[in-house]
């Protein structure tokens, strides 16, 4: 008969500490979360896959990226670098190689910086690739 309520509080005691852990990892994961703040401008430079392209990632990362975020200055709110590893349809090819986003607070201060460096990023690219970049400019709305 003493078994009974052993195991009554041994469950209780399992299911508290797995609603523990969920609620943890749930604040965790909140306090991890990078929010962009509505209204700031994206400048995303795409890289399109095609045979024979190449793409440096460790010189796009540790050389390119930063130049370019120098340029810009306290505009530069933050930049992301992502690299392509597959087509969001099975069995087609990768659409990007990869993908580099600046966030920016204003675009004309954007262009009053990158207008004058411009040749330097220009001359730049073939120190990482052979791929003729695709760039959109959007407004972040959420």
């Amino acid at each position: 008969m003493k078994c009974i309520p052993i195991l009554s509080l041994l469950f209780l005691t399992v299911c508290l500490g797995a609603f523990g852990q969920e609620k943890q990892f749930r604040k965790t994961k909140k306090h991890n979360s990078t929010v962009v703040e509505k209204g700031l401008i994206k400048v995303s430079i795409m890289y399109p896959f095609a045979e024979g392209k190449t793409f440096d990632m460790a010189y796009y990362e540790k050389k390119h990226m930063p130049m370019v975020a120098g340029f810009l200055g306290s505009n530069l709110v933050k930049y992301t670098i992502e690299k392509g590893v597959a087509s969001g349809i099975p069995n087609q090819p990768l659409p990007y190689m990869a993908i580099g986003t600046f966030y920016i607070k204003s675009i004309e201060d954007y262009q009053a910086a990158i207008v004058p460096n411009r040749d330097a990023i220009r001359a730049d690219l073939a120190n990482y690739t052979n791929i003729a970049p695709v760039i959109l400019v959007s407004e972040v709305v959420r």
